[in-house]
């Protein structure tokens, strides 16, 4: 409540009734009445007057000057801020809050009660009240532009917006320095307690429509507040505004395809809208949960091309981060696979254009060096495509053609071994056993042989759902590598004429000549990886013979013995314990049961 000696008080007077008619004294006489949105008040001229010019005005216009009937229209606030008005003129005690102040600002301008009427007019005490305390808050200055939302132009017009997005953003700047001096002032203290205390404004924000929230967050940006704190008040507005979308629709497509309600455009907008203000700084650590729920809440609700293309892109560029579940976006198409393929594969179109522009970008060859970042991210990201691949096979609604493009978008060195792959490409051709034997030579083709592990090939080797030439392949390079072995080679033959041929030749442009190398480096660095692999899987092998000599030294026989008759009659060397992996391979194409589920759909 204004007090006396505020600047926002006046001496006490008779109170409004609460009648249709309003009077304000009842010994004497109205002889104005004023009509606002239909509700009409019984008031008196003279403290109106010498007040309100624009009353004045009316008043002086008015051709029965004994009884004026006026009507104001449009009045900002409504009948309700048109009595606080009155009030004020009349003399009469009222609060001046964070609730009313921009309603009063804007009914002042309105009613023209400006100084050259009367000193300390209504316009003055609302500027004194915005000025020195509004905008000194945070939190009064969201409360005020949150009110600022449904009154007309003139907020705008005024200033009121303005002054209170500029005041957030100052504000949160100020907050910002504090919070930074106190963290280094309790070094000592916990993570919980240093994380608890920043940036409480987060959730004072999402009161706002997505039109101011969009202003306060780009004068943040302006200002310098941290990306990572706008990171956070987008995510906490996004689930604030989008929370529970997509519950119904997920698994009713048909719906996304009748005409959208209100709300859901209202929605579509402001998911867009907060897609457009993630900051731009590579710096900026936007968590991946929060750009793939994005992107599903995009795709679901049918948003902008532009609004998903750059969530993919933000998404590409960490997608070595990603985790399968991730990935596994459903599909809203009708009658298509259950799962959005197309989504994965652009966003792996975006991540091999980063590293192809990355690689570009280098100057010297360090960055091809064994622990180059493009090249570790690479590996990780063919891993993870594997699963992905694994996952999406058993859907009896994925078609060849998309499953092979997701295949062979990859390059040859973003796999050290082929194993994953050979996983996925049997769960497929299990889960859509109507494939032709072209279209099964067709996908297998892009599985290499010796890329395979041991244990894979042992499985591919007994695997009927394979075509035969594969099979045979799988048999030849397994028995190459069988001999190799015997013979002590570890493929230094291959190495070193991989090495002989990256020599850059004098024909070809300095350009050609480092594309050249780079390509080469590659390689030599994924037949390093490939004979790591080999080298912990003959060390393993190690162990079991050792084991299996032990175990048959008593029989008469011996380990060469033993391996003669694997290799003669094209058996996988696999120690004293092949046999029974052999058997059981077998028995699984009669049982069922008794089969590895490491390659295969059970």
């Amino acid at each position: 409540m204004i007090s006396s000696d505020s600047p926002f008080s006046r001496s006490p007077a008779p109170k409004f009734s609460n009648s249709f008619t309003t009077r304000i004294f009842s010994d004497v006489a109205g002889d104005i009445t004023i009509v606002v949105d239909g509700e009409s008040f019984l008031l008196h001229k003279f403290p109106l007057v010498s007040r309100s010019g624009k009353i004045r005005k009316m008043v002086a216009e008015a051709k029965d000057s004994n009884n004026s009937k006026l009507e104001l229209h449009n009045i900002p606030g409504g009948p309700q801020t048109f009595e606080l008005a009155m009030k004020f003129c009349y003399g009469m005690n009222f609060e001046i809050t964070t609730t009313n102040v921009a309603h009063l600002r804007c009914a002042a301008e309105y009613l023209e009660m400006t100084e050259d009427y009367r000193d300390e007019n209504l316009i003055a005490r609302t500027e004194v009240y915005l000025n020195e305390i509004v905008v000194q808050s945070l939190e009064k200055s969201v409360e005020v532009l949150s009110t600022c939302e449904i009154l007309p132009r003139v907020a705008e017009e005024i200033g009121i917006v303005s002054r209170c997005v500029e005041a957030i953003a100052m504000n949160a700047c100020k907050e910002q320095l504090v919070s930074g001096l106190s963290l280094l002032d309790c070094d000592g203290e916990s993570t919980e307690l240093k994380g608890g205390c920043v940036e409480w404004w987060i959730e004072d924000l999402s009161v706002l429509g997505i039109d101011f929230y969009q202003r306060v967050i780009c004068a943040m940006g302006r200002l310098g507040v941290h990306p990572d704190s706008i990171i956070s008040s987008l995510m906490h507005y996004a689930q604030a505004s989008l929370k529970g979308i997509g519950k119904c629709q997920i698994w009713n497509p048909a719906r996304m395809k009748s005409n959208p309600t209100m709300a859901e455009n209202d929605q579509r907008t402001i998911l867009e809208t907060l897609v457009g203000l993630l900051p731009s700084q590579k710096s900026s650590n936007t968590p991946l949960n929060f750009l793939f729920g994005m992107l599903r809440v995009g795709i679901m609700m049918d948003a902008s091309i532009a609004c998903k293309l750059e969530l993919e892109r933000r998404i590409a560029l960490r997608l070595e981060m990603v985790l399968l579940d991730d990935l596994l976006i459903p599909s809203v198409q009708t009658g298509d696979s259950l799962f959005d393929v197309d989504t994965v594969h652009r966003i792996l179109i975006n991540f091999l254009q980063r590293i192809e522009d990355e690689d570009n970008a280098d100057c010297g060859y360090e960055s091809e060096g064994p622990g180059s970042p493009g090249h570790g991210s690479l590996l990780k990201v063919g891993r993870l495509i594997d699963s992905y691949l694994a996952e999406i096979a058993p859907d009896p609604y994925l078609s060849l053609q998309k499953f092979i493009a997701m295949i062979e978008i990859l390059p040859d060195y973003a796999r050290v071994i082929d194993d994953g792959l050979y996983r996925a490409i049997d769960i497929y051709l299990k889960a859509h056993p109507m494939l032709t034997e072209h279209e099964c030579k067709k996908l297998c083709k892009f599985m290499d042989c010796q890329k395979l592990s041991q244990e894979a090939s042992n499985h591919a080797a007994q695997n009927d759902r394979l075509p035969v030439q594969m099979a045979v392949r799988v048999l030849y390079f397994e028995q190459l590598r069988l001999k190799n072995d015997l013979s002590g080679s570890s493929g230094d033959g291959f190495l070193s004429q991989r090495i002989s041929s990256g020599v850059p030749s004098a024909a070809m442009s300095p350009r050609d000549n480092y594309a050249s190398l780079r390509r080469e480096n590659r390689e030599l660095k994924l037949e390093i990886s490939r004979m790591r692999v080999r080298l912990s899987e003959l060390e393993r092998e190690q162990m079991f013979m050792k084991q299996g000599m032990m175990d048959k030294s008593g029989n008469g026989k011996t380990f060469l013995t033993s391996l003669s008759k694997g290799i003669g009659r094209i058996a996988i060397f696999s120690g004293p314990t092949g046999g029974k992996r052999q058997k059981s391979g077998r028995k699984s194409r009669e049982g069922k049961t008794g089969r590895s589920r490491r390659y295969s759909v059970s």
